[in-house]
């Protein structure tokens, strides 16, 4: 059975160095140098070379990198604020992006903390890794439930979750604080205490400070490192073996349905009191998988998953633009 505990709330971010050991942070305090800046901007500008606010950004690129790197080293830098536009994929989603001399930052700070972070993280986080993605958690959850269901010879539920308003309600300090059990450079966590208070979601009152924006690229390391939190919590604390999770969506499967009942109850708690997260009142279910359970675009049953049907439309919808792209464009058919 899973485990239950009242030990909800462990740190499970520890320092892995000791004494006499070289600190990992080493490198993190070479982010603000010309060089790693120039990494940044070239990882940065790939596929945005004839946007026009990155061209302005070009023509006087040494002068800008420069002073950038005069400003974080003299802690004068101050981060800018956000242009907003909607797109919707398939919901309706308020993008906020920064300037290009911030998304250089950006590039900068994340190119040195992934290296720490990741390794931190469990196997069944699929979003933003490198090797990971939304067909491989389907497939995983293919695999799990036919473990859990010992080749569906007995019954397989899947506790299925999506947190309420995610990115607009992560908690800043909440946040900062779980950096800063890894961070111990006092100027890195200055640099990062930036970039996170340089947005504030429309949705917190006058005395929250919460929200980070969907648009940044920080913000995608962010969202895993906060929910990490979640992750070792379930899997380390609950016990639970087989659970994956992208970003805010994540998946129990389990063949008791009254063991996920009561995990639903812990996993509320520990989301609520830990990280001031709230569960989507209409995106929770407990299901079997002969009903079939719909998790990031596809519907897995036993022994096959398909593309859901909402998917399948915004595919055919990207192929019908791309084509009236390269028409209006002049390419023409041939």
């Amino acid at each position: 059975r899973i485990r239950s505990t009242g030990k909800l709330f462990g740190h499970f971010l520890t320092p892995v160095w000791g004494k006499g050991k070289s600190c990992p942070q080493a490198g993190i305090r070479k982010q603000s140098h010309p060089e790693s800046l120039f990494i940044a901007w070239s990882n940065f500008k790939k596929g945005k070379t004839k946007r026009k606010d990155v061209v302005y950004f070009e023509w006087e690129l040494e002068q800008n990198i420069f002073e950038l790197h005069r400003q974080l080293s003299t802690k004068t830098y101050s981060h800018d604020g956000y242009s907003g536009f909607y797109i919707t994929d398939p919901k309706q989603r308020h993008i906020h992006k920064a300037t290009v001399r911030d998304r250089v930052v950006h590039h900068a700070v994340f190119q040195t903390l992934n290296p720490i972070f990741e390794p931190t993280f469990i196997a069944n986080s699929y979003s933003c890794r490198v090797g990971k993605g939304t067909h491989k958690g389907a497939q995983a959850v293919e695999r799990m439930s036919r473990k859990v269901s010992q080749n569906y010879t007995r019954p397989c539920y899947a506790l299925k979750c999506d947190v309420r308003r995610f990115f607009d309600s992560i908690n800043h300090d909440v946040l900062l604080e779980i950096l800063g059990r890894r961070i111990k450079d006092p100027d890195i966590m200055w640099l990062l205490e930036r970039i996170v208070r340089s947005y504030i979601s429309e949705y917190a009152n006058l005395f929250e400070r919460k929200g980070i924006p969907i648009g940044n690229l920080t913000s995608q390391l962010f969202a895993n490192i906060y929910m990490n939190e979640f992750d070792q919590f379930v899997k380390q604390e609950l016990g639970v073996k087989h659970y994956a999770r992208y970003t805010d969506d994540f998946i129990i499967l389990y063949h008791e349905r009254e063991e996920l009942e009561k995990l639903l109850l812990l996993v509320e708690r520990f989301l609520m009191e830990r990280l001031c997260l709230s569960l989507h009142p209409g995106k929770v279910s407990i299901r079997t998988f002969h009903q079939g359970v719909d998790f990031l675009g596809y519907v897995v049953r036993p022994h096959h998953k398909t593309l859901r049907t909402k998917t399948k439309i915004r595919m055919f919808k990207r192929i019908d633009e791309q084509i009236q792209v390269y028409k209006t464009s002049g390419g023409g058919w041939q």
